[in-house]
């Protein structure tokens, strides 16, 4: 990176909340979650120079666009700040975050708050699936009659991993165990209080039932509620800030490195195109080295953990090989072996990551962001991976159309 980006702390709600339920509304959960990241960092409003938003559907749930008044009317203190909103289904926190960042590389401000967010129980669970499955792919192209359109693409992906290098589903299921275990020590999970049998992760059709194809109940990333806010500076803001709280520089986080990719909008074209190659999703592993070389490192031996973006089972299968875990189509010698369980070489999703937390779509890139910086300044309370110095977070929008990939650090 050309120059460093810090990140200075934030907070997220709890993804276990139905804020509609409550009474509560979008800008609700907006205000609540800026508030609390004030709260958390001790950043007051004023040092605050601009502001991103990354949401996906606030249309759609919500009737609400032109998010970027939300930052005036939660904070008056931030009335007349520039503030963005940005779009990229499941990849639209990381996009703000993304922007955020460069305007900060090119010195256009020291201290920007970039929250993402999203309100989806407001509607029954079919509505939602629907509300979320043609925008993020080709509209009337795609999945057309499908009831639950994003299961069934990623139902196709495993079909695809099993043609190619073989699959099966006891590997699946034990990432989503993994998740949901993980999501136990984690106190904004959505599934934190849940309650499983040995049967919950086998191809039970009453205790593990199938939603579309291979993908079952427990194969699935959650429907929530949730918004997230970091603070991103300068180093010579994130200096300040550090000396302001009698902290170290050191003890603040980083972003080291970035990576970001966009492929065709359908899947079936990325198919295509990847036909003959050893990765599924060529794009995806390029936007992967891009954020390794980028920061310096040359592969993940170098990580102490990733937060990858597992909307399903086989979207963590597919992220293992990509990130180079494995070679090409071994996902499964890391499952088998523990290399991402808990005390694992590299551990995945000590949040719990989409399937266990939960994942409100525009807030995912964001909150994924919040949990590395926490990870890498040993801040991660009980799902602290001990040491950690440097994370890795894997977020994507669609059927990977939109990737991007962040490497988080600790110090200068």
């Amino acid at each position: 990176m050309t120059s460093k980006v810090f990140v200075l702390g934030g907070a997220q709600t709890d993804f276990a909340r139905n804020f509609a339920r409550e009474g509560g509304d979008l800008f609700a959960m907006f205000k609540e979650v800026l508030d609390a990241g004030f709260a958390a960092t001790g950043i007051e409003p004023e040092q605050v120079e601009a502001a991103h938003v990354g949401n996906f559907t606030a249309e759609i749930f919500c009737h609400q666009g032109h998010l970027g008044g939300f930052f005036a009317a939660a904070e008056p203190r931030l009335d007349g700040i520039p503030t963005q909103r940005h779009e990229a289904a499941c990849a639209s926190g990381s996009m703000a975050l993304l922007s955020a960042a460069a305007e900060i590389e090119a010195g256009r401000y020291d201290l920007i708050a970039v929250l993402g967010i999203e309100m989806m129980r407001n509607v029954p669970g079919d509505q939602a699936a629907l509300n979320i499955g043609g925008p993020a792919m080709w509209s009337g192209r795609e999945r057309q009659g499908v009831k639950y359109p994003w299961p069934a693409v990623f139902s196709d992906l495993g079909d695809e991993y099993d043609r190619r290098y073989g699959l099966k589903h006891e590997h699946l299921a034990e990432i989503a165990r993994i998740n949901f275990a993980n999501a136990r020590r984690n106190p904004y999970a959505q599934t934190r209080k849940w309650a499983f049998t040995n049967a919950s992760f086998t191809e039970d059709d009453e205790a593990n039932p199938v939603v579309h194809g291979r993908i079952r109940r427990q194969d699935c990333g959650q429907v929530t509620d949730g918004a997230a806010v970091v603070f991103l500076a300068s180093e010579r803001a994130a200096r300040a800030y550090a000396d302001r709280h009698g902290r170290s520089l050191e003890s603040v986080g980083r972003i080291e490195g970035w990576g970001h990719r966009s492929s065709h909008i359908s899947y079936e074209p990325k198919l295509e195109k990847s036909r003959g190659q050893p990765y599924v999703f060529p794009h995806v592993r390029r936007a992967i080295t891009d954020a390794y070389a980028r920061a310096g490192i040359a592969g993940p031996e170098a990580l102490d953990g990733v937060e990858v973006h597992d909307c399903f089972t086989t979207t963590e299968y597919m992220a293992i090989d990509h990130l180079g875990l494995t070679a090409p189509g071994e996902s499964w010698k890391a499952i088998e072996t523990g290399i991402i369980a808990p005390g694992g070489a590299t551990p995945i999703n000590p949040s719990g990551g989409l399937i266990g937390l939960g994942h409100p779509v525009g807030a995912t890139g964001v909150r994924m962001m919040l949990d590395c910086a926490r990870q890498v300044t040993d801040q991660a309370e009980d799902c602290q991976v001990g040491g950690a110095r440097r994370f890795a977070m894997l977020n994507i929008g669609g059927s990977t159309t939109t990737t991007a990939c962040f490497v988080v650090g600790a110090g200068v």
